[in-house]
């Protein structure tokens, strides 16, 4: 792995729980395996373009790192009602690329969740497009494409490591929400990745406090990683929901700050 930067950013107010002081471990990746990289995921990380990040907050460890041992996981009664109202949604796995209806797509939900929860409103470009999902990307980055006949409704992206799936980011067209469109999406890769032969979805960041990303603790059986774990040290995942005190980053490191 080349990288070209490791450095914990300055304390900050947190964006999913404002009443909190955030920090996050930052590295920046030039080049990396996929075995690499599903060492990192192991560990806590998550990828956003060529950046991987995990939580380093002072004194907050409300950010739970989950993921799904998917050979065990089996859609329960809800979940297959959500399949079955969805059957007529057709998904596609691709390679990344980005066209006019990906934009239009994710402006489109972006205006939406701007009105629905006073997110920052912003308007992409390809550029910006590129740059935030398709960099770092390398051999690993897919996406699923969700067509309702064939109208774009949703885009998923999607990193394939040895052994495991990391489901990086969701977005749709607000007219499908009524369906359950993000529960639905991640069924469709939990399902995908048990027939594929692989162990783990890792779903990134469960925070029970906060609604946009309390539904990741839906989804059973899971796995919660007990500590940020430290260079040299293995990390440690404990089957359940069942969360036990002292969770947050391991043994002091080193960094250029």
């Amino acid at each position: 792995m080349r990288e070209l930067l490791h450095y914990i950013e300055p304390p900050r107010t947190c964006s999913y729980l404002p009443v909190e002081i955030a920090s996050l471990e930052i590295r920046g990746i030039a080049s990396m395996d996929r075995a690499e990289y599903a060492n990192l995921l192991a560990r806590g990380y998550r990828r956003f373009g060529w950046q991987v990040f995990r939580p380093a907050c002072p004194n907050c460890t409300k950010c739970r790192s989950i993921r799904i041992p998917v050979r065990q996981f089996n859609p329960n009664g809800s979940e297959r009602r959500i399949l079955r109202r969805n059957a007529h949604i057709r998904a596609e796995l691709h390679p990344l690329f980005v066209s006019r209806e990906h934009l239009a797509l994710y402006n489109a939900w972006h205006r939406f969740m701007h009105q629905h929860r006073d997110w920052p409103l912003q308007r992409i470009t390809f550029d910006a497009y590129r740059a935030e999902f398709l960099s770092g990307a390398s051999d690993c980055g897919r996406q699923w494409l969700y067509f309702n006949q064939d109208r774009l409704v949703g885009v998923s992206l999607m990193d394939e490591v040895p052994g495991a799936i990391s489901l990086v980011y969701f977005f749709y067209d607000p007219a499908w929400r009524a369906d359950s469109p993000g529960t639905f999406s991640i069924l469709n890769q939990l399902l995908y990745a048990k027939s594929s032969g692989l162990d783990y979805a890792y779903l990134g960041y469960w925070i029970e406090e906060c609604q946009s990303m309390r539904y990741k603790g839906r989804f059973h059986p899971r796995e919660v990683l007990e500590r940020y774990p430290s260079e040299g040290e293995s990390p440690l995942w404990t089957l359940d929901s069942k969360l036990k005190p002292g969770y947050g980053r391991g043994r002091s490191n080193s960094y250029d700050h």
